[in-house]
């Protein structure tokens, strides 16, 4: 006969106490660490990556993403509830990262030319590109906000952020940016030369930036003029 006994709160595990007989010790669920939770998150995308950039956005499902990570469909929906909801966690990090990665050039590097700082950002983004195709993801996340509204509003307010975050970057480095043009237009000017870089990785290969990063340092050689 197999008995089971219920027991005021210990800890939740069984523990044999003959080869018939087993003892439930039952205080509730265990807690998961936010650490936990921020690997099975980045596991999701990861596996997310993988299948946008193997079979498109739009050809794989959310059973495609279950399998790819090895979860659960509950497991998955615990973080994101659709498809939409995945890109745009991916368009976030893209984001986050090259804010960061501009922050990091731009701040703790200073005194070099423009042309020497944006040929940075674009050898680190061809580096994270060949890691984790960057540029790719990152085409699949515009023709998604072009296409889907939720997904454009959303996408804009990123770009937006984003815009912002780099415009306070250049107010802050008056020793080694730009003095004549507004912060809000180098700004502009910024963000439009790198997604032309990120178009080119997607669409033609990494042979096709070769050099590149040498021209802009060419083009812009000079030291940045501290701001009046």
């Amino acid at each position: 006969m197999i008995v089971l006994l219920f027991l005021p709160p210990g800890c939740l595990r069984r523990r044999v106490l003959s080869r018939r007989t087993f003892v439930l010790y039952n205080d509730g669920v265990p807690k998961v660490s936010q650490q936990h939770r921020d690997a099975r998150r980045e596991q999701i995308l990861a596996a997310a990556r993988r299948c946008f950039l193997r079979d498109g956005f739009h050809a794989t499902s959310m059973q495609d993403l279950f399998a790819e990570a090895g979860l659960s469909s509950g497991a998955v929906y615990s973080y994101f509830a659709s498809k939409d909801d995945v890109i745009m966690a991916i368009a976030e990090e893209n984001m986050q990262d090259a804010t960061d990665m501009i922050r990091a050039v731009a701040i703790q590097q200073p005194g070099r030319s423009v042309g020497a700082v944006l040929a940075d950002i674009m050898e680190i983004l061809r580096a994270k590109d060949a890691q984790d195709g960057l540029g790719k993801l990152t085409v699949i996340v515009w023709s998604e906000a072009v296409r889907n509204p939720a997904l454009a509003e959303r996408f804009t307010e990123l770009v937006t952020e984003l815009r912002v975050s780099l415009a306070d970057v250049i107010r802050q480095s008056p020793d080694h940016l730009p003095g004549d043009a507004p912060a809000d237009v180098l700004a502009a000017a910024l963000m439009s030369i790198v997604p032309g870089y990120l178009l080119q990785l997607a669409l033609l290969g990494p042979g096709s930036v070769d050099g590149v990063p040498d021209a802009v340092r060419e083009l812009w050689p000079g030291a940045m003029a501290p701001r009046p």
